[in-house]
Parts: structure tokens; sequence; C-alpha cells
């Protein structure tokens, strides 16, 4: 009788080890990911598809289906490089002066390179060096170059790193502005010309970031400078101050 006894545990304890193999990883998977906490044991062994409340399906598992596709995953980053150019914005720019006339801006443009570090999710800082060239309606034979190097704080509008357990990603669109000077050289090349040190004070931004990748994002941007301390054009008054706007789309890689 003891034997039959002994016989009977042993089966049983194989029956159950049979049922349990049969509940795979991915059916936990699957029930975790609905919100499940707690699976009973008459659920796994008689496989009723019970659908409960909870909070471990969403802190462990909710990246399998992300409801929000403007987020991704994504590990934060120190710093980046961004690299780009624009047009300048004849209409809101000043007008260059040459003998007692005022021409607009037209057909202008700048490059420009930076290195940034990403002081939190929200605060970053960057120096980039520009280099403008300025062309002028009316002027075919008149131009002006201008190189300046800058520093910029930058505050973006939107929290870029997104945690939510043990996962952290970042948001697809962030709005920044960004404050910052620039000093640099004018050359507005030929006779008279307004040669000189100038300084870009304030130099401000703003714009939008828009991520391609976990690590590459493009950055479309306005940019207002205000130019102290020498002339604008040629025979003009030195010293004053002069207003210049770019549009700048430049591509952003974050290492």
């Amino acid at each position: 009788m003891k034997k039959i006894s002994i016989l009977a545990i042993v089966l049983s304890a194989f029956s159950g080890m049979s049922a349990s193999a049969a509940y795979e990883s991915g059916e936990f998977q699957g029930e975790i990911t609905r919100g499940l906490d707690i699976v009973s044991a008459y659920e796994i062994f008689q496989d009723v598809p019970v659908v409960a409340p909870g909070a471990l399906g969403a802190e462990v598992y909710e990246t399998v289906s992300e409801p929000d596709d403007t987020v991704q995953m994504f590990i934060p980053t120190d710093m980046y490089m961004r690299m780009g150019g624009g047009l300048n914005l004849g209409f809101a720019t000043d007008y260059a002066e040459y003998d007692g006339g005022e021409y607009e801006s037209s057909g202008s443009y700048t490059t420009q390179v930076g290195l940034g570090w990403n002081l939190s999710s929200y605060v970053r800082t960057e120096l980039d060096f520009q280099n403008s060239v300025l062309k002028f309606s009316d002027l075919d034979n008149h131009q002006a170059t201008y190189q300046t190097l800058g520093g910029a704080l930058y505050f973006d509008l939107a929290r870029r790193y997104v945690q939510r357990g043990d996962i952290t990603r970042v948001r697809t669109f962030v709005p920044f502005v960004g404050v910052g000077a620039a000093v640099g050289i004018y050359d507005f090349q030929g006779a008279n010309g307004a040669d000189g040190m100038v300084i870009a004070a304030p130099r401000a931004m703003i714009g939008i970031n828009i991520m391609l990748g976990d690590l590459i994002g493009l950055d479309i941007a306005y940019q207002y400078q205000m130019m102290i301390g020498n002339g604008f054009g040629w025979g003009g008054n030195n010293g004053g101050v002069n207003n210049i706007s770019n549009l700048v789309a430049s591509i952003r890689a974050n290492f």
C-alpha cells in the first residue's frame, strides 16, 4: 500500500511539471503585457484566460506595444556636434549703405559648426563658429563676409529625456530657445568698406529639434543677431547697431 501511495505522489509531481512546462514564457509575457500582477496556480494549470488590472505589465513590458510613437528607446548622451547652414532673411536684416543709398540683403547665406554639452534634460550649452556671405540687391559687384566665434545657452521647452521605470526615452519633437553672444570681424570688400571687429550681443535663437534616430537629429531655427561696433556697408558711419536675421537648418549628432 505504501508503494502505491509513493507512486501516486510521483505521478502527480510529473503531471504538475508537464502542465507547468506547457505554460511558456511567451504566454506569461503576454499576460504581464495585459496588466496581470498575480497569476494563480488554478489559472496556470487550467489555462483560464483571466485579465486583471495591475501595474507590473505597464512597468516591465511597456515597450512591447508602445502606444506613443513620439518617444523611442534612448541612452542620454553628454555631448553633441552640429553642422549646417541657412539663408539670410533680407526683410529682417538692416540695409547696407553705399554711395548715399541703402540696399537690401539678397541671396545671402551662412554656414556654422558647433560643439555642445547636454547639461540636463532641459539645458545645454554650445560653442560655435559661423561664416556668412552677404550679397545685396542692385549691387552685383559688392559683397561682404563676416566670421564669428560665439557661445550660447539653450533651453529645451519639453523634457528631452523621459524616464518610465528603468527605461529612458527621448522625445521626437523638442522646441527650444537660446541666448548667447559672439565676437568676429566684418569684411565689406572694396573701397570704404566697413571692415573691422564686431560683437554679436545678444544672439538669440528659437527653433525645434526633430530626432531622426536615437542619436541624430535635425535643428530648424530662426537666429537673430544684434551686431555692435562697426558700420554696415560702404562709406557708412562707423559704430552703431545693425540687425541680422537668418533661418538655419543643421544636423545634430549626439555622442
